[in-house]
């Protein structure tokens, strides 16, 4: 299994809490960018024609504020260029007030058969303090166009003054509106955002207890929705998990196209420049875009396949491990294990982080990484 991600950096306006790669001011280049987008891709197709892609997804930035025709460009060079299984997951974000119903039907022709959408927050003025263009109308809207499709909404905790009810309130509406799955993210202010400045160092914003005690109370009111939890931050129906995002979180191989695009192939990681300009020079130099470049040893390996797989409820195989690392997970972690034996299940064939304390379960996973 392996997934293609493309990086779509352009979008209307920059939200106060985002670090992402994104260019406000400069959709005027994507015609130029998304050509060499294409490019990229014909540059790889000769190493990975051997390689099967399950999924597609296409992330940002804002992927629906470009010309939908780029989409069906990308679509199509994808297929020429490399092997796609039968009925791949493919995935587009969109920002709700971006959507049309002549853009949704550009999407059905491309192949788009999964949409992620920012709700972000049911409440307006919660949006408006975030950054975000859209209203909670607009959500509603976006899911009228949606309507019986395979989408997700994107809900944030963690805002200032936000209460339990308030999260409720943005759970309810996706819920009504049709999500068949539902990522929950803390609100993480990074340093160099206006919010970190502005609203972090102020202390404006819930602590790291209030935080989680939030994400505990709704997680398990999407329980009693029927969204089950699979990984720390993401919530399906039955059967509707992100093959993906999935796709990360068990170490398959992957490989990215665009600025700041990030790859993982033949045990090598490597990123693309997040500079648009020089992205663009490179491409029409018949350069690869790439900045870092590094095979990953043995070690590093056992590290990043036991850190994402306890990000999941599954958790780690230990068989699993045995036949990746032909070495055994309880003699090469038995401190660690020790250490951590409250917080746990163990049964011999998997270990996992209890539900109650799977979502601090950065702290554990250190154990595990020195």
């Amino acid at each position: 299994m392996a997934g293609i991600y493309v990086h779509i950096p352009f979008c209307k306006a920059k939200c106060r809490y985002c670090d992402f790669t994104s260019y406000p001011d400069k959709i005027g280049f994507s015609d130029a960018y998304m050509a060499c987008v294409l490019k990229e891709m014909e540059f790889r197709s000769t190493d990975l024609k051997n390689v099967i892609f399950d999924t597609v997804y296409f992330g940002g930035g804002t992927p629906s504020v470009i010309d939908p025709k780029w989409i069906i460009g990308c679509m199509n060079q994808i297929r020429k260029c490399f092997c796609l299984k039968e009925n791949p997951e493919v995935t587009i974000e969109i920002n709700p007030g971006t959507l049309d119903r002549e853009k949704y039907e550009n999407y059905k022709r491309a192949g788009i058969n999964r949409f992620s959408v920012g709700l972000q927050s049911a409440l307006d003025a919660q949006l408006q303090e975030l950054g975000r263009i859209h209203s909670a109308n607009d959500f509603v809207n976006a899911c009228a166009i949606l309507k019986g499709k395979n989408f997700n909404a994107d809900i944030m905790i963690g805002l200032k003054g936000q209460a339990f009810s308030d999260v409720c309130r943005s759970i309810d509406l996706a819920c009504q509106c049709g999500a068949k799955h539902i990522s929950m993210y803390a609100l993480t202010p990074e340093e160099g955002t206006p919010m970190f400045s502005e609203e972090y160092l102020n202390g404006d914003l819930p602590d790291d207890d209030e935080t989680a005690e939030l994400y505990d109370r709704s997680r398990k009111y999407l329980a009693d929705l029927g969204y089950i939890r699979y990984e720390v931050s993401n919530f399906s129906k039955p059967g509707f998990e992100s093959r993906h995002n999935l796709n990360y979180w068990k170490r398959g191989e992957y490989i990215g196209f665009g600025v700041s695009a990030s790859s993982f192939m033949c045990r090598r990681r490597f990123t693309n420049t997040p500079d648009l300009d020089e992205y663009i020079k490179c491409i029409l130099s018949g350069y690869y875009p790439v900045i870092d470049n590094a095979e990953i040893s043995d070690e590093e390996a056992k590290s990043e396949k036991i850190m994402l797989a306890l990000r999941t409820v599954k958790g780690l195989s230990i068989d699993e491990y045995r036949s990746l690392f032909h070495s055994e997970f309880v003699i090469d972690y038995f401190d660690a294990l020790k250490k951590n034996k409250d917080y746990l299940d163990f049964d011999g064939k998997n270990v996992r982080i209890k539900d109650q304390y799977l979502y601090v379960q950065n702290t554990i996973i250190c154990d595990f990484m020195k």
